[in-house]
């Protein structure tokens, strides 16, 4: 409580660009940002991340009341703070990064990476892609021709029985009708939208994939160092996939650590040959697996890594000791790819082995060194990826039990995001007075 109290009034809120932290001239003044900045960090800490649970907390918690000055807002102005200020709370929690790397507590320059999914607000019945419109409109239009058929058959009865029996038909007809009306209108947003996505609650939330099922809600990417598992740097994205965002969570984790060097981690998911490209040009170097995306081991046949690459000839050397040499070059999805084969694969023994077709060609990145180099950083530093999982999956698990089944409480990006920074924020905060203890922390803060 008295940590929160001297870490916020320690931050310049003109300067993070929080609103109202320059008094208006006219008018009645409002609440000072700094006050309900420290509601809701008090709050996350204690896992009360509600507006209307944190108005309660103001009006009996003394500790609260102590933090507050007894200053007592009520649940709306406490969520439009939030709200409003998605920016500047953001800044807050970088901001705490910045004091942890003054206090030296990143000396190892090694992050490991990773997202993991949060649930949105959105029903997974609020949202909607193509095939799940489909599916839906088909299911509505089964259920029209079985209530017509029957209202058929009610035609055959005894008008006593029929008509309120029809009319009870027609009452569902009608309702299914209104509902493929909504659907046809949903229809015509979905082929607006860039990615074929409609979620009717939450507008950016996403339907994404989870360990075999869906969820719909948001990516959250985070990196965290290493040697106190301290989250260095988080990003809430509605991207699915992990593959496009390694680099970038690699620069803002260098950037927040104030390193020339770092060392980044992450699981197979994160390989891309551009973004291990991007990380190289950077200056940052990367230990990400490569995932066997070919099926030629699986068939009983030579991987590619059978095949050893000759940089002074260009040509490769495959298991029966022939040179398969240069050929072309092609440029697909914007890679420049060699293609390399030898013209004695017909009379080689090991054929069977190594291809069906009538030669085994080898395909080359013209960056591929750069995937290569990382490959052997990766044979040499087995203990790698049993650091990245210890490291960088803890903290998912904890935030996720502090947000409790429901995950997010705001909608949109910007509202997520800042619900994120303040989870964030509470997390490292914790971890930083188990490390250096309350009065400990309190001087680093004052001084």
């Amino acid at each position: 409580m008295r940590v929160v109290d001297v870490f916020v009034d320690e931050l310049d809120l003109v300067k993070l660009g929080f609103e109202g932290a320059i008094p208006a001239d006219t008018g009645r003044p409002a609440y000072h940002p700094a006050i309900l900045l420290k509601i809701y960090i008090y709050g996350y800490l204690n896992r009360i991340p509600s507006s209307r649970r944190l108005e309660r907390e103001a009006q009996r918690n003394v500790e609260l009341m102590w933090l507050t000055g007894r200053l007592m807002p009520d649940f709306k102005t406490i969520a439009n703070f939030r709200k409003d200020n998605s920016k500047a709370i953001r800044g807050v929690c970088r901001q705490f990064v910045v004091l942890c790397q003054q206090l030296g507590l990143f000396e190892e320059n090694l992050v490991a990476i990773d997202g993991s999914k949060f649930k949105a607000v959105n029903n997974r019945d609020r949202n909607f892609t193509s095939a799940k419109l489909k599916r839906r409109m088909e299911e509505i239009e089964s259920i029209i021709n079985r209530y017509l058929t029957a209202l058929d058959e009610t035609d055959r009865q005894e008008p006593s029985v029929a008509q309120p029996k029809a009319a009870r038909l027609q009452e569902k007809i009608d309702k299914l009708k209104a509902q493929m009306k909504e659907l046809q209108v949903i229809e015509t947003q979905l082929n607006e939208s860039p990615d074929k996505q409609v979620s009717l609650t939450d507008p950016d939330a996403r339907s994404m994939m989870t360990r075999g099922t869906g969820i719909v809600g948001y990516n959250v990417q985070t990196a965290v160092d290493t040697q106190h598992h301290l989250i260095v740097a988080h990003e809430v994205t509605n991207v699915g996939s992990d593959r496009d965002l390694l680099s970038s969570m690699a620069k803002q984790a260098r950037e927040a650590m104030a390193s020339d060097t770092l060392s980044v981690v992450a699981d197979r998911g994160y390989f891309k040959s551009e973004q291990i490209l991007a990380c190289h040009d950077a200056g940052i170097t990367a230990y990400v697996p490569k995932p066997m995306t070919s099926g030629a081991k699986a068939d009983g046949r030579f991987n590619n890594d059978a095949f050893i690459y000759d940089a002074a000839k260009n040509e490769y050397i495959c298991p029966a000791g022939e040179a398969l040499i240069w050929r072309f070059s092609s440029v697909e999805k914007g890679l420049t790819l060699h293609r390399y084969w030898s013209s004695n694969c017909q009379g080689c023994v090991l054929k069977s082995k190594c291809t069906p077709s009538k030669q085994r060609r080898v395909r080359r990145w013209e960056h591929e060194a750069v995937l290569e180099e990382m490959q052997n950083r990766l044979s040499n530093a087995p203990d790698m990826l049993r650091v990245r999982k210890r490291t960088v999956e803890h903290p998912f698990g904890t935030l996720k039990q502090w947000m409790g089944a429901t995950h997010f409480l705001t909608r949109k990006l910007n509202g997520v995001s800042a619900e994120m920074s303040l989870n964030v924020l509470a997390y490292n905060l914790k971890r930083i007075m188990k490390i250096l203890g309350t009065s400990s922390l309190m001087k680093a803060l004052s001084a």
